[in-house]
This record gives C-alpha cells, structure tokens and sequence, in this order.
C-alpha cells in the first residue's frame, strides 16, 4: 500500500503519532508496543497499536521477535532507519500544502515531546541541559550553505551513537527557512534619484 506511492510515504511519515513512535524507536532498540504505550502516556493504547501497525506495513518497523506472554503473543519492533526518512526526491515532489502540514506535525511533535519530558518525575531543564533558542542569522546562499554543512558534520560524528550506560536519548529538530523577502539593496544614485522625487 506505502512502498509504490511518495504522497503516501509523505503522510505516512509526517505524523506526530508515528513520528513519536519512530524517535521512540531510534538507537537500535526493540520494544514491544507495550513498550511504546509506556513510552507515549498521553496516547491512547488504541491509537499505538494502529500506528505500530501503518509502520509495519510500511515496512518502517519490522518484526525482530515474538514470544507468548499469558497465551497471547508479544511482539518485538525494530526501527528501519533507511525507510525512515523521508529521502530527497519526495520532499521535492511536496506541495506548499505538504510543508504546511508537515511543520504543524512537526511541531506537534516537538510540544507533545516536550510536554511528556516535563510530567517526567524529577524533570529539571536547567540540569538537563533543555534548550529552545531562536535568532535570525542574515546569510547569502553560500553562508547558509556551509553553516549546515558544517553543522551536519557536528551531528553526523555523534549521530551513529547507541545506547550505552551514561547515555540517554536526546530530541534536536533543525528549522531553516527565509524570515522575509531579501531586501531590494538600491544603488546610492538611485537612492539620491528617490529623494529628489520625494
């Protein structure tokens, strides 16, 4: 159903329930869906199984093991880290609409993440290192282009890194986009031009 059409794969994917449950599942680990459930209080336990479903499908979650736990059967998910993201030529292929809905999944994401750490017992953001800064930068083309060049190669270095003691998992989202239209720079005799007509 997934695998042949992009647009699926895009919805598929830009989903704060499904996105939630693949960051869950990041770092190699297996986990049950009553793993996950745990993980997700705020989700109903309906809504995980259904999701854990769609991604199994889709082929995002595969099934690493099974065992009878009281006469039913548990199984065990891993995460399939190439099927997912979303790869160059489907974001290409997205609409204006798909970026809209996609930041507000996104987004979604980010506050239910956010909000689940803080009713987390013992939750200190000061001592947790917890950080949500903004700024404008005024870049050209090239700057920007080397700014997150040399930012993925600060993030690909600690990106392969699994689950070992004194680790705990860590959310980072990146959002780059234009502030406002770059400003129409005049000439200084076309600034003189506009104050004599003024």
């Amino acid at each position: 159903m997934w695998e042949n059409d992009v647009v699926d794969s895009i919805d598929l994917l830009l989903h704060p329930v499904r996105l939630r449950i693949v960051h869950a599942m990041s770092g190699g680990r297996t986990q049950t869906t009553s793993d996950l459930c745990v993980r997700l209080p705020d989700v109903p336990k309906t809504t995980v199984y259904r999701h854990v479903g769609l991604l199994t499908e889709a082929g995002v979650l595969e099934v690493a093991g099974e065992r009878r736990v009281h006469g039913a059967v548990e199984r065990h998910y891993r995460l399939r880290g190439e099927r997912a993201v979303i790869d160059a030529d489907a974001a290409a292929s997205m609409s204006l609409d798909d970026h809209r809905a996609g930041f507000a999944a996104a987004m979604a994401t980010l506050l239910a993440e956010f909000n689940t750490y803080l009713d987390r017992e013992g939750a200190d953001p000061p001592a947790d290192i917890v950080g949500y800064k903004q700024g404008v930068f005024w870049l050209s083309r090239e700057e920007l282009t080397e700014m997150i060049e040399a930012l993925l190669m600060v993030l690909r270095a600690r990106a392969g890194n699994e689950p070992a003691p004194g680790r705990s998992p860590h959310l980072f989202s990146a959002i780059f986009f234009p502030a406002q239209e770059p400003p129409q720079h005049r000439t200084g005799r076309q600034q003189d031009q506009r104050s004599t007509e003024e």
